[in-house]
């Protein structure tokens, strides 16, 4: 229940009608997950709240998982539990799914459950699903991307503004654009997570965070991009996964875009351009 769980709980009970029109069913929240009761208590309300994730495996009126806690454990073990127990689990978490995607897509398929992870990855696009159902018979080229807002954020700041990168970092925390701890999003290893899990869907290839190079903004100041300026660019963080000669280039660092490029004008929003 921190701000992804009660933003998904809001947005199912405030859009439960168009859910219901377009889809048929009615969504239920029945149970929640915390860690301590007594901070949550402003939800109790709301929905159940409890500290035993058994009370949920245990519940055979629960149909579907929500995933909303990040990080690698324990939640590979809380949806491991809950495929494993018949239910469907919906997740965007992408550096559990680019680590340990294959096992629990298996483990998915073994139980004959459905393991959703679409908002893994640009959710609001979504990229995902137009990769495995609308493009399921091209031949991709190349893909390009901001798949980090945090990033996209800091730099918009330093670029527009002025601001230093921990200035224009810490205003992205009082704004809620940035973790407490952002080393994630900062060096790069959040978006990485986010292209292993694109090059899955549009290559069909498996690859690890050590095959490729990553490189973050976290060593970018102010000069940089007001030199990038003087000469007519924008610095980004971009994803790139590219065929060249039947091999597969991949990186996410920093890149100089012209003034006039697509993703040189996204400001905020993440984008997702040029799948050819």
């Amino acid at each position: 229940m921190g701000t992804v769980g009660s933003g998904v709980l809001n947005i199912i009970k405030k859009n439960n009608g168009k859910i219901e029109q377009t889809s048929g069913q009615t969504i239920v929240v029945k149970k929640v997950l915390v860690r301590n009761l007594q901070k949550y208590q402003e939800f109790a309300e709301k929905v159940s709240l409890t500290t035993d994730f058994n009370e949920i495996l245990s519940d055979p009126e629960i149909k579907i998982v929500t995933e909303v806690m990040g990080s690698l454990h324990p939640a590979k073990e809380y949806i491991s539990g809950a495929l494993s127990a018949g239910k469907n689990v919906v997740t965007a978490n992408k550096d559990l799914m680019a680590v340990f995607g294959s096992e629990l897509i298996k483990l998915a398929q073994d139980n004959h459950c459905d393991l959703m992870y679409d908002a893994s990855v640009a959710g609001g696009i979504p990229i995902l699903c137009t990769l495995s159902d609308s493009y399921v018979g091209d031949h991709i080229l190349e893909i390009q991307g901001i798949l980090n807002g945090t990033t996209n954020y800091i730099l918009s700041q330093m670029d527009e503004k002025g601001l230093s990168y921990a200035a224009a970092l810490k205003r992205a925390q009082e704004l809620g654009f940035a973790e407490a701890d952002p080393t994630n999003d900062v060096t790069g290893k959040d978006a990485a997570y986010k292209m292993i899990l694109l090059c899955q869907f549009a290559f069909g290839v498996h690859i690890k965070l050590s095959d490729f190079s990553v490189q973050g903004i976290n060593h970018l100041q102010g000069f940089d991009l007001q030199q990038a300026k003087k000469l007519g660019y924008t610095i980004k963080l971009i994803g790139i996964a590219k065929k060249i000669a039947d091999q597969l280039f991949i990186e996410d660092a920093p890149c100089l875009l012209s003034n006039d490029a697509l993703m040189s004008n996204i400001k905020m929003k993440l984008c997702f351009a040029n799948c050819k």
